[in-house]
Parts: structure tokens; C-alpha cells; sequence
């Protein structure tokens, strides 16, 4: 068998990331050669120390620096003091949370899913139902203090559909207001590709679920 040369297992690499085909990966790679030698090697170390350094908060799932296992292992969201504890933003992925954080308009507590979960299919994961048990378990938590509202930020699409049917189903019994991101996200589009207005919108115009 052929060994692979360098520069093609780059181009292989980069065609893992989403969106990037092989001539985009190709286009990446010869611009990766052209770098200064310092620039690229910051960025290979960027990426290690991604792996290496960031966590899931033991609270909402966000990423964090904290060292596991440590009382401060959460999200500086979680942490701070100042957020609204009586509304929970559920969002499929990280990315998302930050998108809408960027907005700068809400200023309630998040949980991030780490998928789509549909108990009538193959797409609930462990991840995912983890994620949720631990969602079920801040609404129980909360109630003492009174979480008034379960934002369901899910993509409109059909996993997206199934994972707030089920998750609603799940906490309507609580006594918990549960609500869904309603205008501005085009039916069958990803959440994450929303801009910041969109987003903004998306929020003010929530439904009940």
C-alpha cells in the first residue's frame, strides 16, 4: 500500500472540519505552508491546548478551564453571581450559547444538551441523555429558589422538534413555565448559523410549549 505523503494527510485532516471540502481543505493547506513557521506552530498549540485544557462545566455542560473535580469546576456563566437563576436557556451545542451570549440580552442561566435526543430513534445518545438526567436535576434543585422558566432554544428541524417535545414532556410536571425561541429561525435551518438579531428576536418572541 501507497504511504500517504504529508501534505495529503493535511488536506485529509482539514476535510474532517465541518463545512470544508477538498478544495477548501486543499486551498487551507497550501496557505498553512505559506505561514511563518511561529504563526503555524501557535496555531497547532492553540488546538492542543483546546483539547487538553478545556472541560464541560459540572453545571450546564459549557466549556471551561476549572480543573475537574475542584469545587470552581464550572463555566463563569455559572458562576456568576449576577445571572437570573430562575431561567434555564436549553441549547443543543456550545456554539450556540456563545452566539446568543454575544447578543448581550440574556442574562438567565444556560444548559447545553450536546445534541438533539429522540427516544423514537437512534439519534439520543449517552452524552445527550446524561446532559438531560442533569437538567432534570437542576429543575428539581431549583424549584426551592423558584425557577420560573425552561427556555427550549433547539434547532426547528425534526430532531430539533422531537428533542423539545420530549424535553417538555419532562418538565411540564415540575410546574415549570416552558417555553420555545419562536420568530426569526427559519423552519429547518441549524440555530447556529442565526445572526445576532435573529437570535434577539427569536428570544423576545418565545412561546409557551
Amino acid at each position: 500500500m501507497e504511504k500517504k505523503g504529508v501534505f495529503n494527510t493535511l488536506i485529509e485532516q482539514l476535510m474532517a472540519l465541518p463545512g470544508v471540502g477538498k478544495k477548501t481543505a486543499e486551498r487551507y493547506a497550501f496557505f498553512i505552508l505559506k505561514m511563518p513557521e511561529e504563526q503555524a506552530r501557535t496555531i497547532a498549540t492553540a488546538i492542543t491546548d483546546a483539547k487538553d485544557k478545556l472541560r464541560h462545566c459540572k453545571i450546564c455542560n459549557n466549556m471551561t478551564e476549572a480543573e475537574v473535580g475542584t469545587p470552581t469546576a464550572v463555566c463563569k456563566i455559572c458562576a456568576n453571581g449576577a445571572r437570573d437563576p430562575q431561567k434555564i436557556l436549553v441549547v443543543e451545542e456550545a456554539n450556540t450559547l456563545y452566539a446568543i451570549e454575544k447578543s448581550g440580552e440574556y442574562k438567565g442561566l444556560y444548559h447545553v444538551l450536546h445534541g438533539t435526543y429522540s427516544p423514537l430513534s437512534d439519534n439520543g445518545h449517552e452524552g445527550t441523555s446524561a446532559s438531560i438526567n442533569g437538567l432534570m436535576e437542576r429543575i428539581k434543585q431549583g424549584m426551592s429558589f423558584g425557577i420560573s422558566e425552561v427556555i427550549l432554544a433547539v434547532s426547528p428541524n425534526i430532531d430539533g422538534e422531537a428533542t423539545a417535545l420530549y424535553l417538555t414532556r419532562m418538565i411540564k410536571p415540575f410546574g415549570v413555565k416552558v417555553t420555545r425561541i419562536a420568530c426569526g429561525i427559519p423552519a429547518g435551518s441549524d440555530i447556529e448559523y442565526a445572526d445576532e438579531v435573529t437570535l434577539i428576536k427569536s428570544l423576545e418572541g418565545r412561546r409557551d410549549v
